[in-house]
């Protein structure tokens, strides 16, 4: 019987259990292959300011925020994500015993995609084009990669930035990456963890949970979500949508947010 595949995303909001995600990866990975993906929006954040060019977010007329990356923000967004966060995570993957790797997207063309140079933003209620942004959608995954490495027993941890078709670093919103490496992979479940219990139907009530979404209906449930949720259940429905076994949004400051999602405790999008 062949050992299943789980990809794991950990989002970078403030409240996220690092410790508690990488001791649960630790153990799953004894009998499961695992893909760790992970975010740092808010340490990128926090660097931002600290080196004098704060963040600018943007929200398209379809009502998705993200956030406006230039080459300043690129290089401050790589430090964050490349650097600190993901080696963070690696080295407390390496301390439980778990031998990971770390690496973007960027590396060996892992994540590919279109870079969007423009993009549409409603300011003061008025749609503008802004130009110079580094950002795009995933596209391709090069799930030899991942294999190689799951084969040869290392534990990917894979984060954003991914790499143009042209080989330019672009950002990429990492639920949806981590959505198309679940579906590149043919994994029996994805989980995007981030820190909130799950989709809420009266946010900010964190006892509105919604257990089930229908795939079929994610778009009005997109229309209940706020902020980066709404690309969590798009994402969340496209891994559905590509055969994935199991999606569930759960919530990372759980005791065993691992074990916790994979059970169903959270939105189950099916």
């Amino acid at each position: 019987m062949a050992e299943r595949t789980v990809v794991v995303k950990v989002g970078g909001a403030d409240g996220v259990d690092l410790d508690a995600v990488a001791a649960d990866v630790a153990v799953l990975a004894m009998d499961t292959r695992v893909v760790l993906v992970h975010g740092g929006s808010a340490e990128t954040n926090r660097l931002a300011v600290a080196l004098g060019h704060p963040p600018h977010f943007v929200t398209s007329p379809s009502g998705h925020t993200s956030r406006f990356t230039d080459r300043r923000t690129l290089e401050i967004f790589e430090m964050v994500y490349c650097g600190k966060v993901n080696k963070g995570i690696v080295e407390r993957l390496q301390r439980l015993g778990t031998n990971a790797l770390g690496l973007s997207g960027l590396d060996g063309r892992l994540l590919q995609g279109r870079r969007k140079a423009t993009v549409r933003s409603v300011e003061d209620g008025k749609t503008v084009l802004l130009h110079g942004d580094h950002t795009g959608t995933v596209e391709r995954v090069d799930a030899r990669l991942l294999h190689l490495l799951l084969d040869a027993g290392y534990l990917p941890v894979v984060t954003p930035p991914a790499a143009s078709f042209e080989g330019e670093a672009i950002n990429v919103d990492g639920d949806r990456a981590a959505s198309a490496i679940a579906v590149a992979l043919e994994a029996d479940a994805l989980l995007l963890l981030s820190n909130v219990p799950g989709l809420l139907r009266d946010f900010p009530d964190e006892a509105s949970v919604i257990p089930t979404v229908p795939v079929g209906d994610a778009e009005a449930y997109v229309r209940l979500a706020q902020g980066r949720m709404k690309r969590k259940v798009m994402g969340a429905a496209d891994a559905v949508m590509g055969g994935v076994g199991r999606v569930v949004i759960g919530d990372a400051r759980r005791p065993a947010p691992v074990r916790d999602a994979l059970a169903g405790i959270g939105t189950v999008v099916a």
